[in-house]
């Protein structure tokens, strides 16, 4: 790549793919183009390619098998220089019994247990869902309606080394999750998410590299009470980690009880998920103009990242 300004510093920047999809699914495709319209320059690599340490940045994007190299993982994220969002931020999120901390914290969530490796996993009647507590792309978790067999999924995760999280079954599901994306610690669009999980005693379907679920989105506007829950899932971290809401670059908070794909207002709406890793943040389902705004500040959040750090490009110039 020729820069045009060789004297003036440019950091690398890299977006972290995994080695299935190096470039992501697709849904970033904007935001190379993006950066550089702002003078900055980024490139696409898996997570585990050795470049990555060679970066002054790196942006999470798609890194979507880190369940199955958790150690690796976790260890990568530490080494390298900078990473977006932050390490300890990471450790924290990928495991899904931070819905508990939550919970604690006055965020309206869905009902969770958490039963670490070697705990006895206690079923609740009626239907639930059993997932392990590390997991993306819906990898592992099912609908049960009979105990035993729920018992059985838990102690195979268990037997797998992965705690296990068992969840009542919320039948709201059914009209879809409410994908509530954060810009840079402000309420960037959202988007609705179609039930991912089949009947109970089925796993869901996969797209064709098998890293995640295939899963049916369309755009929303939910009401303000949606967009609450979001607000105080993101309050709630920044007072964890003493960190401003701005320094996020990017948050998504799954919420369900928003009924958007039906139309009708909220009905005590619940975090399910808050992604802080590696989400997906629904670029497609935006009409082309909120699609570029939304790309600009996905951009102006980077260049306030790299001003935070001293790797502005004009914080040093090159020899």
């Amino acid at each position: 790549m020729k820069l045009a300004r060789p004297d003036i510093f440019h950091p690398r920047i890299v977006f972290a793919g995994c080695p299935t999809l190096p470039d992501g699914d697709g849904d970033d495709a904007g935001l190379v183009a993006a950066l550089r319209t702002r003078g900055l320059h980024a490139r696409w690599l898996s997570w585990d390619d050795p470049a990555t340490l060679d970066a002054d940045l790196v942006v999470l994007r798609a890194t979507w098998d880190y369940p199955e190299r958790l150690d690796e993982y976790l260890s990568w994220t530490r080494s390298v220089r900078n990473l977006i969002n932050p390490p300890a931020l990471v450790e924290w999120n990928i495991d899904k019994h931070y819905l508990i901390d939550l919970d604690r914290l006055g965020v309206p969530v869905v009902p969770t247990q958490h039963f670490p490796v070697g705990q006895a996993v206690r079923i609740p009647a009626g239907e639930v869902v059993v997932k392990p507590a590390v997991g993306a792309g819906s990898q592992g978790a099912q609908r049960f309606v009979d105990a035993d067999a729920a018992a059985a999924h838990a102690a195979q995760l268990h037997a797998q080394g992965r705690a296990v999280l068992v969840q009542p079954y919320d039948p709201r599901i059914v009209d879809g999750e409410t994908a509530l994306v954060f810009l840079n610690g402000e309420g960037s669009h959202a988007f609705t998410k179609g039930p991912i999980l089949p009947a109970a005693g089925s796993a869901p379907e996969f797209e064709e590299t098998g890293t995640y679920a295939t899963e049916s989105l369309s755009a929303a506007e939910p009401d303000d009470e949606i967009w609450e829950v979001g607000r105080l899932a993101i309050a709630a971290v920044t007072r964890m980690f003493d960190i401003a809401a701005r320094d996020l670059l990017y948050a998504r908070v799954d919420v369900i009880g928003g009924a958007a794909a039906t139309g009708s207002g909220p009905d005590d709406p619940r975090l399910l998920e808050l992604e802080l890793v590696e989400p997906s943040l629904g670029f497609r389902q935006l009409s082309a103009g909120n699609r570029a705004e939304a790309e600009r500040q996905f951009a102006l959040g980077v260049e306030s990242a790299l001003e935070r750090l001293g790797l502005g490009p004009l914080s040093h110039r090159r020899p």
